[in-house]
């Protein structure tokens, strides 16, 4: 595996650009970014990965401290005798935690000289900045819907969607008041069992879980895992003898009882989420973000790396309701018997 000489000029001028942009003299030793650049990456992260739009993404001052609440889900109309009506709006109870985390983009040569040969410079420099992006983004939505607990040292090959890099979001509603948000008793999807269809499921999550006020809340949604869709989609085209049913087979990712349906990237393939897409936070601390880009020939690479404190919270725990995939089994589909 060889750098050719186009890649190797082309990555050298990529990081004569990055330093440039950054206002530093060696991008191989890790930088600190200006309060514009972090605003500038975060922006690029968004833009990246779509879901990462849909949720809150925002930067905090501390450590830890109280989950930043804006108040969206409350009533904010009534009146007073004793003025104006208002609602107050701010910080609550629950609380958030951020950890170092520490990324890496790594390109390796092959790769590299594949991308040099197949465009010009401008084309090169666009994946390279791409890849290390969306690869950034896609662990933080990887690791808010898998992650478990915080490892001194976090291990890859056993926890290959980062479950000991941080507390994602459904593990830290599994701690939060017993997991009380979350069914974990056994339930069986398909005919016969606890739930003939997602929309039986979504519609008793919603009636059991969530509070009766924001039942009809159209910011609601419902996350749904891959698998969940995938064994839905195979019993209504199994039995669709009708046009109506073929069409709700299609439209399956995208509504569920009635609600926008969403699978998101990465989230575990039986478990089932309603939750207001806002109520998903992904923190990082203001003036931690540092940068770092270098070839590292004994691995024959070029390493994009993101250094930063960072963490997950959910806004407002009474509107996050689950069913964990722990507790579903998909049941068998009948195939309907020909005449």
């Amino acid at each position: 595996m060889q750098l050719n000489r186009r890649a190797e000029d082309f990555i050298h001028r990529y990081a004569a650009g990055l330093a440039q942009s950054y206002g530093v003299n060696k991008p191989d030793r890790y930088f600190s970014l200006t309060e514009p650049q972090e605003i500038s990456l975060r922006q690029a992260l968004l833009e990246s990965v779509e879901f990462l739009n849909l949720i809150t993404v925002a930067d905090v001052d501390q450590l830890s401290g109280n989950v930043v609440n804006v108040g969206g889900n409350k009533l904010h109309t009534g009146r007073s005798e004793k003025g104006r009506f208002s609602q107050n709006v701010g910080v609550g109870g629950n609380k958030y935690e951020l950890v170092e985390t520490d990324s890496c983009a790594a390109l390796r040569w092959d790769l590299l000289s594949i991308w040099a040969n197949a465009g010009d410079e401008n084309e090169f420099f666009q994946l390279v900045q791409t890849f290390s992006n969306q690869a950034f983004a896609l662990d933080q939505l990887r690791i808010g819907f898998n992650g478990t607990s915080v490892a001194k040292d976090s291990d890859p090959e056993k926890n290959p969607n980062g479950e000991d890099v941080n507390i994602g979001w459904h593990k830290r509603m599994s701690d939060y008041e017993s997991g009380r948000q979350i069914l974990t008793d056994a339930v069986t999807l398909g005919e016969g069992g606890d739930y003939a269809s997602l929309d039986a499921m979504a519609s008793d999550l919603v009636n059991t879980k969530i509070p009766a006020q924001f039942r009809n809340d159209p910011r609601l949604v419902v996350l749904v895992g891959a698998d969940l869709v995938a064994a839905e989609q195979y019993r209504l085209y199994q039995k669709a003898d009708r046009p109506t049913e073929k069409i709700a087979a299609q439209m399956l990712d995208s509504t569920i009882a009635g609600r926008k349906a969403i699978v998101p990237p990465f989230m575990p393939g039986k478990r089932m989420v309603v939750t207001p897409l806002s109520n998903l936070h992904l923190y990082t601390q203001r003036n931690t973000r540092q940068r770092k880009a270098e070839f590292v020939e004994d691995r024959k690479q070029y390493e994009n790396k993101y250094l930063r404190n960072e963490g997950y919270a959910v806004e407002e725990p009474e509107l996050y309701a689950a069913i964990d995939e722990s507790a579903v089994t998909i049941g068998k589909v009948t195939a309907p018997v020909e005449g």
